[in-house]
């Protein structure tokens, strides 16, 4: 390769960045961005609702629904992630208000917790509606409540007086949060779906879970398996112990929650 040519690689991958970038700007600009939901199930009753996560999307320039997976990542660090953390939140709680007997987790990164507009419509919503604490639940992968986790801490300290829950997502991806969780105090605890997808068919990744699902337990925590695809899996995981199922084989993410089709009946 002659010298100064750029790595055709690195090429495509800035490419694909900058592509993504500028789709989440006109998305954010256009106001094109909208909650989908997805039920968590107790595992008690698989007909039973334990809460809903509520899942950020943006639509792109043909209106297609892009899902955070396939943006989050570019834009996680930087200014764009702040502001789909505002939007999610913002929605979040407008769902919240609008719905009393709606309970709701909401996606956020720890590099929010010092965001001065996201902190301050949180704070906003808590002193409107004293119910709002109770009902919310606030999501934090663990690869980002390990970026920052001092700031995490002292932050769930602050919120869960105020009624606010705190998850634990993506748990056991990394194996990093393992030693702080006598600090952390996380109320929920979400097993990363790599380990439950298909579990009924993988004896690894059954002792695999039930060492994390132990852990837990062994906390306090209130425990979801993610990823539930299957009622094989389902089966298995309510035998396990989990106190709440989350996956496809209860329902995907839908921007037309029951909640949302019923209230359209009764005004339509």
């Amino acid at each position: 390769m002659p010298a100064g040519a750029e790595n055709p690689l690195n090429y495509a991958v800035s490419q694909r960045d900058k592509s993504t970038i500028d789709m989440v700007t006109e998305s954010i600009a256009h106001k094109q961005t909208l909650l989908a939901y997805q039920p968590v199930m107790r595992a008690s009753n698989h007909s039973k609702v334990a809460f809903y996560e509520g899942l950020i999307r943006v639509l792109d320039a043909t209106g297609r629904v892009i899902p955070a997976g396939d943006f989050m990542p570019t834009i996680e660090a930087s200014e764009l992630g702040r502001e789909i953390d505002v939007l999610a939140l913002r929605m979040g709680l407008q769902a919240l208000g609008a719905n009393p007997g709606l309970r709701l987790s909401i996606n956020m990164s720890a590099r929010s917790i010092g965001y001065g507009g996201w902190i301050k419509m949180l704070n906003r919503h808590l002193r409107q509606d004293k119910t709002l604490g109770e009902r919310l639940i606030l999501e934090i992968t663990e690869s980002s409540a390990m970026l920052v986790p001092e700031l995490v801490i002292d932050f769930m300290d602050e919120l869960q007086p105020k009624g606010v829950c705190f998850a634990l997502d993506d748990f056991g991806a990394g194996y990093t949060a393992i030693r702080y969780f006598s600090d952390f105090y996380f109320d929920i605890v979400k097993i990363d779906g790599q380990f439950i997808k298909g579990i009924s068919r993988n004896a690894e990744n059954r002792v695999i879970t039930t060492a994390l699902l132990s852990i837990a337990e062994h906390f306090d925590m209130l425990t979801v398996a993610e990823y539930v695809e299957n009622a094989e899996d389902a089966a298995l995981l309510t035998e396990l112990g989990f106190d709440c199922l989350q996956g496809y084989h209860f329902g995907a993410p839908t921007t037309r929650p029951a909640w949302l089709q019923s209230r359209h009946k009764r005004t339509g």
